[in-house]
């Protein structure tokens, strides 16, 4: 299946953030274009930001690659070096190991959306850096923790428990 028909590949929202940290992706949705064409090695996905919308929490990988190139729209890339203004035909690449936490946010009026590549690893560790937390992801899932290991409060997210 060389050719995809983007059409029959659905967009999905929501999020594995734990508790109420999911909220702040509630504008983003996915299209899985390399899952829906068999690819393995590497996630392939078009992201779309509604407007106020995020593309995740400020993170970045440990073993992981990522390179993005917007598709439409206009999106402020949010990293430690400030804001950046990206536009269609702009790219951004995030190489593994590199502590430049990271997202996209959507301060227009209109949706925007944007190609974004990575590497897929058995395991991979990405670290939050606007909070203490991690996020360790295996064959198993993702397992959320606070960045030496111990566990969460209800307080970091967002839980009234």
């Amino acid at each position: 299946m060389p050719k995809l028909d983007l059409a029959q590949i659905p967009f999905q929202g929501g999020s594995s953030y734990p508790g109420k940290l999911a909220e702040a992706t509630a504008g983003r949705f996915v299209q899985r274009i390399g899952d829906a064409s068999g690819l393995t090695q590497s996630g392939i996905n078009i992201v779309r930001l509604e407007p106020g919308g995020l593309s995740s929490l400020r993170h970045y990988h440990m073993q992981q690659d990522e390179f993005l190139v917007m598709l439409s729209g206009a999106l402020t890339l949010i990293d430690d070096d400030g804001e950046h203004e990206m536009l269609p035909g702009d790219c951004a690449s995030f190489p593994a190991g590199e502590a430049n936490g990271h997202h996209l946010k959507n301060n227009t009026e209109a949706p925007a959306s944007f190609l974004v590549v990575g590497t897929r690893t058995p395991t991979e560790t990405a670290y939050y850096s606007d909070m203490d937390m991690k996020v360790e992801m295996d064959a198993t899932g993702a397992s959320f923790t606070r960045k030496d290991g111990s566990p969460l409060t209800a307080d970091q997210i967002g839980d009234e428990t």
